[in-house]
């Protein structure tokens, strides 16, 4: 396997996605803007694309390659009996879920936005929006189960490529609202659950050629069965800790009118650089590491180890440093128009800074989780996550009060942190992990080309100085003017310093 390769695949349909995702948020900034109906809505959207992420994002990967991987390199019928077991116990428990969720959603409301019980108009059009989203909880949760079967396979376009689908739908709803007259957010939401079933649908016609689907009610419990369960709900709670961590801090935004919106967008804005950094390299590196530790090729173990951590810093800590620099230029030329005032621009940014600090450590926790998860030990990132999250809302809470919602994004970015020093802690305790020659090689390379793309943004910002104004038109070219120059000088001081060179795409 060609990680470089692999990676890139797997980032370029997450980017697409990313992009949409953006045109998609740009226009819900637009015509919602973020008020009482957006709040409404981003929570309704919240609890099941939380799910997604948790599910959808390396979670249920965690559990599910290696014990899969492991079986198929022995025998594909014992592979496929676990696989379509998993299926039969994953559906029924999703639709139980789905049952109770839909009855007792004014008090799921109440556990994730207690805020809003302050406002029964924002309640009752949450709890509304909420019931036509949850829904595509059941469809994305089965659209993960297969994403999971073809990663196995190291099939990671079509998997990559499934959520394009949510952000067209959304796109096409919106536009759709405004010729028929419709109202934005209950468009949104059928739009929500109708898109992750076309989702699921798209994965089905594609993993046909490796697993054929039979729903069944007679479920067989062997010691693979169990051992997967045992280990998924520490895998859910570790390998999702930053969405748990974002979830909280949506719990607690909910007392302050806006604060849910400026989160929300603040969250999107770095979540492109996670998906690539974090997520793309964790679940490309996952079955091949899977399959190593199962063969003790220690040499090769230690390689992809490193040259994963390598990737994930490599894409991380300029995307850190841009997001810092550029956080009110980034939202302004991104979100700002229409109901997106420019209170909503400072707010947003400020959040964003604050998330920014935290991006390596978003994106490093999903490459040394799966140091855990592919030795089947899920427990230990699980209490860790446990730390974190726990940690995450001491400082929410105690400080909440004091500075309002700015506390959620520096209090996510200081927990992350500390959840990846505890994680190398014990990766050192265990010894399952060093540094190799080559990583102690590139890493101050890596800082040296960082510090060089960071005097080129502040110099470009300096030329494009008063031309980020709230009503200025051309302020999304001026944005794109500057971070070209700034993109274009990393890579080419990571080539010529050593950080990174052109041809490693080809090497394995």
């Amino acid at each position: 396997m060609n990680l470089i390769a692999s990676t890139t695949t797997f980032s370029f349909f997450t980017l697409i996605s990313r992009i949409l995702g953006y045109v998609r948020d740009i226009l819900i900034a637009i015509f919602l803007g973020t008020g009482v109906i957006a709040d409404a809505f981003f929570v309704a959207f919240r609890l099941p694309n939380t799910f997604r992420r948790l599910f959808a994002e390396g979670t249920f990967n965690a559990a599910f390659v290696p014990s899969y991987s492991a079986l198929l390199s022995k025998n594909k019928k014992k592979a496929d009996f676990f696989a379509k077991n998993i299926l039969n116990l994953l559906f029924c428990v999703l639709i139980i879920i789905l049952l109770i969720a839909e009855i007792f959603m004014p008090k799921l409301i109440y556990l994730i936005a207690p805020g809003f019980y302050d406002n029964p108009e924002k309640l009752k059009l949450a709890v509304d929006l909420s019931r036509i989203t949850f829904p595509f909880l059941l469809f994305i949760c089965l659209a993960s189960f297969f994403s999971a079967i073809l990663n196995s396979y190291n099939k990671f376009a079509i998997a990559a490529a499934a959520p394009i689908i949510l952000n067209i739908i959304l796109i096409g709803s919106l536009f759709l609202s405004q010729w028929l007259r419709l109202p934005y957010a209950p468009t949104l939401s059928y739009a929500v659950s109708f898109a992750g079933l076309l989702q699921l649908l798209v994965l089905l016609f594609f993993v046909k050629k490796y697993f054929k689907l039979k729903i069944i009610f007679k479920i067989k419990i062997n010691k693979n069965i169990k051992l997967f369960f045992n280990k998924l709900l520490p895998s859910i709670f570790s390998s999702g800790v930053t969405q748990i961590n974002i979830l909280v801090g949506t719990i607690i935004a909910s007392f302050q009118t806006g604060a849910v919106s400026y989160l929300y967008y603040a969250d999107r804005i770095y979540q492109i650089n996670l998906a690539v950094a974090g997520i793309a390299v964790g679940t490309v590196m996952l079955p091949q590491l899977s399959q190593f530790i199962k063969r003790k090729e220690n040499k090769k173990i230690i390689n992809l180890q490193n040259r994963s951590l390598e990737l994930s810093l490599f894409l991380s800590i300029p995307a850190s440093v841009a997001l810092i620099i550029l956080s009110k230029e980034i939202v302004t030329s991104l979100f700002g128009y229409g109901s997106f005032d420019n209170s909503s621009v400072i707010n947003t940014a400020m959040a964003l800074t604050f998330f920014a600090f935290g991006v390596p450590a978003f994106s490093i926790l999903k490459i040394l989780s799966n140091f855990f998860f592919a030795r089947n030990n899920t427990k230990l990132p699980f209490y860790l996550s446990i730390l974190s999250v726990f940690l995450n809302i001491l400082i929410s809470v105690s400080f909440f009060n004091k500075i309002g919602f700015v506390i959620i994004p520096i209090a996510t970015s200081i927990s992350s942190w500390i959840n990846v020093f505890f994680h190398y802690y014990f990766i050192k305790k265990q010894k399952i992990h060093f540094f190799d020659k080559l990583f102690i090689h590139k890493l101050p390379r890596i800082i040296l080309s960082v510090i060089s793309m960071a005097l080129v943004l502040f110099f470009m910002l300096g030329i494009f100085d008063g031309r980020f104004e709230y009503n200025e038109n051309w302020k999304f070219i001026y944005l794109f003017i500057i971070i070209i120059p700034g993109l274009i000088s990393y890579f080419l001081i990571s080539n010529i310093s050593g950080a990174f060179k052109f041809k490693d795409i080809k090497l394995k």
